[in-house]
């Protein structure tokens, strides 16, 4: 079975990171231009497209990825589309990536014209961080075909992608988008409809929790910027963020000892049991 043609409409960052993965995997790419604009400007934004995605894979085969050779033949099988060109960017497209601005007026607007010139049986996904899935599917005829594929950045580079779908989405729909991302490499995972998915949502306690302790005095921006790389980042790609042992011991005791000091959002949640170091916990 031949890989399916994907499209992207909206040929910014992650429009670009996404050609990238997947003209690296094989796939036939068109990058669509989001918005309507002059020739010039399309020219442009099509040069700049180019020499992203083309610096992005010198990146990769420079430490190695693969042979630099191939950067050509992976390029051409990119190809780009302006605004008005929709219809023929679209032809044939069996799963759709709607990457532009994050406003309603945008949105709306792509479902719009997607809806009326795709084929009736695409999958339509959004690549927003800042709407839900149930609040987009409103904008798309296709409830059935339509879901929230969150790839974090680079794309190119970053396996994970945070899929949310609706009580409409159908499941071989998801089955079948889930498939054509594992083939490329990626690795999703599924959330309900719920405002920041499952790693801006951790990330941004982390964020505020840093900045908060800025606010307290408890350390300089420079030395909890320091910890947060040396203590963290180099654990985090092997063992990840909820390391067992980490868990368990961490948790328990530093979770407790600030909750009982003085800080009511440490407290424990109830799905939390502290049993025996041999028993495994679940969330």
């Amino acid at each position: 079975m031949s890989a399916p043609v994907i499209a992207c409409v909206g040929a910014g960052r992650m429009g670009r990171g996404i050609a990238h993965a997947f003209a690296y995997a094989g796939h036939d790419v068109r990058l669509i231009d989001g918005k309507p604009r002059d020739k010039d400007g399309q020219k442009r934004l099509f040069a700049d497209c180019e020499r992203e995605i083309r610096a992005s894979l010198k990146s990769v085969a420079d430490i190695g990825g693969f042979n630099a050779a191939d950067i050509a033949p992976i390029m051409a099988r990119v190809s780009y589309y302006g605004f008005d060109e929709i219809g023929a960017g679209l032809d044939g497209v069996r799963i759709i990536f709607e990457a532009v601005p994050e406003t309603v007026d945008a949105k709306s607007e792509a479902f719009a014209v997607i809806d009326k010139v795709a084929a009736k049986d695409a999958i339509i996904a959004s690549t927003t961080s800042t709407f839900l899935s149930t609040e987009l599917s409103g904008y798309s005829k296709r409830p059935s075909h339509f879901l929230n594929a969150h790839w974090l950045n680079p794309a190119f580079i970053v396996p994970l992608i945070e899929l949310s779908a609706t009580d409409d989405t159908d499941r071989g729909v998801m089955a079948e988008f889930k498939a054509v991302l594992g083939s490329i490499g990626k690795v999703p995972v599924e959330c309900k409809a719920s405002p920041g998915y499952i790693v801006p949502r951790i990330q941004a306690l982390a964020m505020n929790e840093a900045a908060r302790m800025v606010e307290e005095g408890v350390a300089s921006a420079e030395d909890i910027d320091t910890a947060v790389r040396l203590g963290f980042g180099l654990r985090f790609s092997v063992l990840g963020l909820l390391e067992f042992i980490d868990f368990y011991d961490s948790y328990k005791e530093t979770i407790i000892n600030l909750h009982q000091i003085r800080y009511n959002r440490y407290r424990a949640l109830e799905q939390i049991n502290f049993v025996s170091g041999a028993q495994l916990i679940h969330l």
